[in-house]
């Protein structure tokens, strides 16, 4: 067995997305390294074939590196209720001036109930080429949806715009720690089959 990845052995060598899906942890902890505008741009692209119906491609992206890290944090801290500033602030703001990138993932919002069903369907694919496409560059991704994305102090500040909704925060950058895989219930376990 490969000393890789535990999973390795189960996934022929030919087939790198699907070890790609395998191997893909969700990181929560990154080394405080800067991740180049180029690699981000690179990795934005790709993840633009994501899958969308119409070709929509009902995404846009704003994101904070360097010293921006502190106009996101201070969004942030901003949304908290003055208890949770008390308690939390000074661990954010150390946190998030770690993280090297912070992405919000936008999307625009339609009226009609389909086309919202499916611009979160082709948002929520993108999110995950990104992911993928990260961590086959050594990076790791986080996808959070903290309550604060929809705080109207929040939206303000990092710019979102009426009709816009922010499907969420992507944390971005090397791993300083990959966590052991956690199993997962096996396909056949909720599949209803008709023959």
């Amino acid at each position: 067995m490969s000393q890789h990845h535990p999973l390795s052995s189960e996934i022929p060598s030919e087939f790198p997305v699907a070890q790609a899906i395998r191997e893909r942890r969700t990181i929560r902890q990154f080394k405080s390294d800067p991740v180049s505008q180029e690699l981000l741009l690179s990795l934005l692209d790709t993840a633009n074939w994501a899958p969308n119906h119409g070709m929509r491609e009902p995404w846009r992206f704003i994101q904070y590196m360097g010293e921006a890290r502190r106009l996101f944090s201070n969004a942030v801290i901003g949304a908290m209720s003055v208890d949770e500033r008390r308690r939390n602030e000074e661990q954010k703001l150390k946190d998030y001036m770690t993280i090297p990138v912070h992405l919000i993932v936008v999307m625009e919002e339609d009226s009609r109930n389909k086309q919202w069903m499916e611009d979160v369907g082709a948002v929520s694919s993108w999110i995950q080429c990104f992911q993928l496409a990260a961590w086959e560059r050594g990076l790791g991704v986080v996808w959070k949806t903290n309550g604060f994305l929809s705080a109207p102090s929040f939206r303000e500040a990092v710019g979102v715009e009426r009709g816009e909704k922010i499907i969420g925060v992507l944390h971005v950058g090397y791993p300083e720690h990959i966590p052991a895989p956690r199993p997962r219930t096996r396909a056949i376990e909720k599949l209803t089959i008709h023959e």
